[in-house]
């Protein structure tokens, strides 16, 4: 009866751990388009938590290995806030930048932000207006909103209001709140733009 019991018990534990196994086996690495997706919708740490940090040595590979902008990004998103690895912000902040400098416009519209407002880096409103600007360049709305935030608030060359103030006014978003704000901002640029540099502004399609 003994052995019977021991035995099933066995049993029980080979079922736990094939099921355990089935369960890490169940996660997949990202593709690169899935990684930009979740990075662009800011659930990128969250998701590598939920994936319960199966796949760290992955991420590190791909991002110090492959050296492809989107794990860099996420693997240095991962150092510098302690998610899933030792907290190391110096390392995270270089493997941003790598991916910045790769041209991921959420590595460079995260290193503006970070230099405007004091996050992990020194204040730097130079560092962060050339970073918002190549994000803003691509595209990048928050990139572009955070610029021309900048621009108001008397940092950067008047010589960018034009860039900025084009970006603004084709902007197309859904959100009423975004939309307020770049009313503002838009209000704010033509206080300090020449009137011709406002219509050619406007006259300019970025879409």
């Amino acid at each position: 009866m003994k052995k019977l019991l021991l035995l099933t018990g066995l049993m029980l534990a080979s079922m736990q751990v094939h099921a355990q196994s089935a369960q890490l086996k169940a996660v997949e690495l990202y593709t690169q388009d899935e990684l930009i997706a979740l990075i662009n919708s800011n659930t990128h740490l969250t998701r590598v938590v939920t994936d319960r940090c199966q796949l760290v040595q992955d991420i590190e590979a791909h991002a110090e290995v492959l050296k492809e902008p989107a794990f860099q990004f996420l693997w240095g998103d991962m150092l510098a806030w302690g998610v899933c690895v030792d907290k190391a912000p110096k390392r995270g902040i270089r493997y941003i930048s790598d991916a910045a400098q790769q041209g991921l416009p959420a590595a460079l519209e995260q290193l503006g932000r970070y230099y405007r407002k004091g996050t992990l880096v020194q204040i730097d409103y130079k560092r962060a207006v050339i970073y918002l600007r190549e994000a803003a360049a691509l595209g990048n709305l928050s990139a572009q909103l955070q610029l021309a935030g900048l621009f108001v608030e008397g940092h950067g060359s008047p010589y960018d209001y034009e860039d900025a103030y084009r970006w603004l006014f084709n902007a197309i978003t859904d959100d009423k709140a975004t939309h307020t704000q770049i009313a503002s901002l838009l209000a704010q640029l033509e206080q300090r733009m020449h009137p011709k540099a406002v219509r050619a502004a406007r006259a300019m399609h970025s879409y």
